[in-house]
């Protein structure tokens, strides 16, 4: 929910049922936030609903809890459909419903988005589900094959419209509207109002209540915001370098889901770090036995997620890691107000993935605040770090009790075996360090990979169209390489000039569908009816099979390898 609440109206003001207002107490929230308080009761008289609202003014309530309060468990195939533009966000609103669905028995919720397996969607849609979140794309899919059933669609909510239309959705989010029942009640949800989403209200929205909330979420000047751009593989890494790095005392790292609560903190434990996890399926004792271990300096990184973490408030907690970034800049807000308590300084790191940076831009400009970015820590810093570290060690042990008897144990070596003393104290450090490196080896030269564009072959030397230096030799078709080199493999897409297709929209579809980041695409060259595009040479069997359904400007792209045109004869000249 929001801090800018509505203080005239409670939720049961707003002609919410029984269940629902339990449900929202159950989980602490007081008063509306002015955007909860303006759309519930307008979508719960039937009306349909245009918000002009920023992420993380509590949007995701305002039409999730009257969609719950009017659903009709009774009926199997589907009735509400929310249409979000990432996967990310799809999970998120799914993770809403459910939380807000605690005192509603038998309420089924499916999220459907690219990089899941359609067995599982598939599966759940045959036993029955009330309400499907999905990103475009892969509703459509399941609309073509007919294995989703709308024609008892009752809400249909468009969550982040513009950003579904940036990324070339608008053709997908059309024919769906156009697709369900004409009786819908339909809900459109915009931080922006561009020309393409009044003239898409106009279209399908009937007589809609126009509702515009200003965000006034403010966050603590004494924490110092820095976000760090970073892809998804990679996060791991980032992080237990900048733990390295930071001087802190006590972390939480926030991440979205249950799983990689439990999964991050194994990994951090591995890597040495003490660390913990906490997660809404922990019963209560052992949630206060990791906080009060957390308190008392006896666990010093706690994973969580938004809900188990609510409530914490453990002075010594310096930084707060937002290992994935939440959607909600409300959810940021909280987040990172978990550090910088009672008056002292507090860090709050950020991680974005390419595709995320319109998240950072919403957090900014709802918090107005600029967060700095920072970089990867080097094998340098990390190194000094660490022998810094090993001095501390060495002071410490000094100023122990116990050096006069190990002085007269080293010494007794010493006139032994008439080994210098630094010798000794060398094989010492061995024998502590182990078999693990004190020092990071330097890191090899960043191999240089080609940027995309669109402006199509320009005979550049070394480039595709540099033909003069293929391989002029008569192979047919199965024989010739695949173009594009090193890293990248160059593969052709079933879209390109007349779809009025950018590349931006490319790289946002597949980057959403294929698990990847702006780095993993090289050169994109757009023709009038394909479009050729460089990607990893070595995609995944799973990235493969997500990138070939995926679906630009509506039209799926069949991706395949392009080898290039078949080399032809020529005859001489006269």
């Amino acid at each position: 929910m929001s801090d800018t609440e509505d203080q005239t109206a409670s939720f049961a003001d707003l002609g919410l049922g029984d269940r629902i207002v339990k449900t929202i107490k159950d989980l602490g929230y007081e008063s509306p936030s002015a955007i909860q308080a303006q759309t519930i009761p307008h979508l719960l008289a039937g009306r349909d609903v245009m918000g002009l609202a920023q992420t993380g003014t509590g949007k995701t309530a305002a039409f999730a809890l009257p969609i719950l309060d009017q659903l009709d468990l009774s009926q199997k195939t589907p009735q509400a459909l929310v249409l979000a533009p990432t996967r990310e966000l799809a999970l998120q609103v799914c993770e809403a419903f459910e939380k807000y669905a605690a005192n509603l028995r038998g309420v089924h919720v499916l999220p459907v988005y690219g990089g899941q397996g359609y067995g599982v969607q598939l599966s759940a849609l045959r036993r029955g589900v009330h309400i499907v979140v999905g990103t475009p794309g892969r509703i459509m899919d399941h609309l073509e094959k007919g294995t989703l059933d709308l024609t008892e669609l009752r809400f249909l909510v468009l969550d982040e419209a513009d950003e579904m239309l940036n990324m070339g959705f608008a053709e997908d989010v059309e024919t769906i509207l156009a697709d369900t029942p004409s009786d819908k009640q339909v809900a459109l949800f915009s931080a922006t109002m561009p020309k393409q989403i009044k003239t898409l209200s106009q279209k399908y929205l009937n007589d809609p209540v126009e509702i515009a909330i200003e965000r006034k979420t403010r966050t603590a000047e004494n924490v110092r915001q820095r976000y760090l751009m970073v892809s998804y593989p990679q996060k791991v890494d980032a992080l237990t370098r900048i733990l390295e790095v930071e001087n802190f005392e006590g972390a939480i790292v926030f991440v979205r889901t249950k799983n990689e609560t439990e999964t991050l903190a194994e990994k951090l434990r591995a890597r040495g770090y003490s660390a913990a996890a906490i997660n809404g399926d922990i019963v209560q004792a052992q949630r206060e036995r990791t906080v009060n271990q957390l308190k008392d300096g006896k666990l010093d990184i706690l994973v969580a997620t938004d809900v188990a973490a609510r409530g914490i408030d453990v002075p010594r907690i310096s930084h707060v890691f937002n290992y994935d970034i939440p959607t909600d800049t409300e959810a940021y807000v909280h987040r990172i107000g978990r550090t910088g308590r009672a008056g002292r300084s507090g860090d709050a790191i950020s991680f974005i993935t390419p595709r995320e940076r319109y998240l950072l831009k919403h957090i900014e400009k709802a918090t107005r605040s600029t967060l700095e970015q920072m970089q990867l820590p080097t094998v340098d810093a990390i190194n000094e770090s660490r022998l810094s570290r090993f001095d501390d060690q060495i002071t410490a042990a000094l100023e122990s009790p116990r050096i006069e008897f190990f002085r007269e144990v080293v010494g007794h070596y010493i006139r032994e075996h008439d080994v210098p003393e630094v010798d000794v104290a060398a094989a010492l450090a061995i024998a502590m360090q182990g078999d693990t490196p004190l020092l990071l080896e330097p890191e090899p030269e960043p191999e240089r990979r080609p940027r995309y564009d669109d402006r199509g072959d320009r005979g550049e030397k070394g480039g595709r169209a540099d033909r003069g230096d293929r391989d002029r030799g008569d192979r047919g078709p199965r024989d010739r390489a695949p173009r594009g080199g090193g890293n990248f493999q160059t593969y052709k897409i079933q879209v390109g000039k007349r779809h009025r297709v950018e590349p931006r929209q490319i790289v946002g579809a597949l980057a959403n569908e294929g698990g990847l980041d702006r780095r993993d695409f090289g050169k994109i060259t757009i023709r009038p009816d394909y479009s050729i595009v460089e990607l990893p040479a070595r995609l995944t069997d799973d990235q493969w099979e997500r990138l070939k359904n995926t679906r630009i400007s509506g039209k799926l792209i069949e991706l395949a390898k392009d080898y290039g045109p078949p080399n032809r004869s020529r005859k001489p000249k006269d």
